[in-house]
């Protein structure tokens, strides 16, 4: 496919995680980083922590497991910081084979058995075409006729969930939270990847996303 050798592959690889160690922090929560990105590659079907912790350490499954858990689970680093270390790597690359053609906004669901996930709720799940029980993230990906990249992700919160203050406290979810409709996520991301100077392109999004007007609007200033 035109990426080098293995060994080539393996240093390119090294080099990228390194870069996204450094926004997530001090040694431990870098050696996780590099075991949970080695473990979504060398992990087939279902890409669950345990499993993963087979692949990474397995002659200590149960040591692994909880320290994934723990990477996941509590993880102070900024989304934004980690999601444009990620877009400065990855983007020169991508536009070697031309130029950046679409923006492409979505909501991203995941379909859940119970209530306890931040943000589950029974709402429209693209996955199962459908209301379901089921979490959603509203993502801004940018692409060309060579690749794609999700350059800004962010969990919807439901007005249930953002109003429930014992639920909020429960699961942990920031002060700094509010509720926020999709549509609104979407123009905070387009504006943001505007102001970073991310180059333009055509915006695709999602039926489901309202007030397409507005996101019209913006991207043409």
């Amino acid at each position: 496919m035109g990426l080098g050798s293995g060994a080539k592959v393996t240093e390119r690889l090294a080099t990228y995680l390194g870069k996204l160690a450094q926004v997530v922090g001090h040694g431990c929560r870098a050696k996780a980083l590099r075991d949970y990105c080695a473990g979504l590659l060398g992990t087939e079907g279902r890409r669950s922590v345990e499993p993963m912790a087979a692949v990474t350490e397995p002659a200590h499954v149960s040591a692994q497991h909880q320290k994934l858990l723990h990477f996941v689970a509590n993880s102070p680093w900024s989304d934004e910081r980690l999601l444009a270390e990620v877009r400065e790597q990855v983007m020169p690359v991508m536009t070697q084979r031309g130029p950046i053609e679409a923006w492409i906004i979505d909501d991203t669901s995941f379909p859940k058995q119970g209530k306890h996930s931040v943000g589950v709720h029974h709402q429209y799940c693209g996955q199962l075409g459908k209301q379901a029980n089921c979490q959603v993230a509203v993502t801004l990906s940018i692409a060309n006729h060579h690749a794609s990249l999700p350059i800004a992700y962010r969990l919807y919160l439901p007005r249930e969930w953002a109003d429930d203050a014992a639920r909020r406290k429960k699961a942990h979810v920031p002060a700094s939270i509010r509720f926020k409709t999709k549509p609104q996520i979407a123009l905070e991301q387009l504006n943001a990847a505007l102001k970073a100077g991310v180059a333009p392109g055509v915006v695709l999004m999602d039926v489901v996303l309202q007030k397409r007007s507005n996101v019209v609007k913006l991207c043409e200033r």
